[in-house]
């Protein structure tokens, strides 16, 4: 029996770190939601890289990356990327949207991101899963509350029309959303481990987005702690591979 296909869309540049240490942010996905018998494809849309038209009935779903890039920008590849997340919806492909992600993908179903109101956010976060996600998930037993990693300076501000609010946190008010059956967005990375993690916030440092202070102690108090990992990896693949 044929396994199923997906394409990772990826909107950043890898890292050195990463490419060095997991061949890439394509390895780093396929290790979280990769099965045996799958078929995975990399798409660098953020260097103009799409599935053609006559290719995307052959997947079964796609997930976003993150980047570095503004989801409310206007590049021309972001723009292509929005066209193209329309045609999935009008499709009702399997969509899951991880940080820009998460923030494109609300652009492109109608609703609006920008500048967190509230700064950065930067470390383990506990996000407040709804009663209705974890009804639907019911078969993966997942608690009501789970710690992600996040990284980003930018949110959703406001749902696309008929979008469900799925997870919340005391800092960010859209942690995620599911849009119909096929289209889920999560603000967090559950993709990241903490050695990547900790190598982007030297990034940022490098960057001037935060300071050296700011940077060790975060990086205190992310040892001090791990997040929910395999139950997001569950809750990713639940919803990615309708396994519902």
């Amino acid at each position: 029996m044929k396994g199923k296909k997906f394409g990772l869309l990826l909107c950043a540049d890898d890292s050195d770190y990463v490419k060095k240490m997991y061949g890439g942010y394509f390895g780093v996905f396929v290790r979280m939601l990769g099965e045996e018998g799958e078929t995975w494809d990399l798409y660098r849309v953020s260097r103009g890289e799409f599935p053609l038209d006559d290719e995307i009935d052959t997947y079964d779903g796609f997930v976003i990356s993150g980047s570095m890039n503004d989801a409310h920008g206007d590049d021309v590849w972001i723009c292509m990327l929005l066209n193209f997340l329309k045609k999935l919806d009008s499709l009702k492909k399997k969509v899951l949207g991880i940080c820009f992600g998460h923030q494109i993908l609300s652009r492109a179903l109608g609703g609006k991101s920008g500048r967190a109101k509230t700064g950065w956010d930067i470390g383990i976060r506990t996000v407040q899963l709804s009663t209705s996600s974890t009804r639907t998930f019911s078969y993966l037993k997942m608690p009501a509350l789970l710690s992600i990693f996040e990284i980003h300076r930018d949110e959703v501000w406001e749902l696309p029309p008929k979008a469900e609010l799925i997870a919340w946190s005391d800092k960010t008010g859209v942690e995620a959303f599911k849009y119909g059956d096929h289209m889920m967005g999560i603000q967090g990375h559950p993709e990241y481990t903490k050695d990547i993690f900790l190598n982007l916030i030297d990034r940022l440092v490098k960057l001037d987005y935060i300071m050296d202070s700011q940077a060790e102690e975060l990086k205190a108090k992310i040892e001090t702690r791990e997040p929910d990992s395999e139950a997001w990896k569950r809750f990713c693949i639940g919803f990615l591979k309708s396994k519902l």
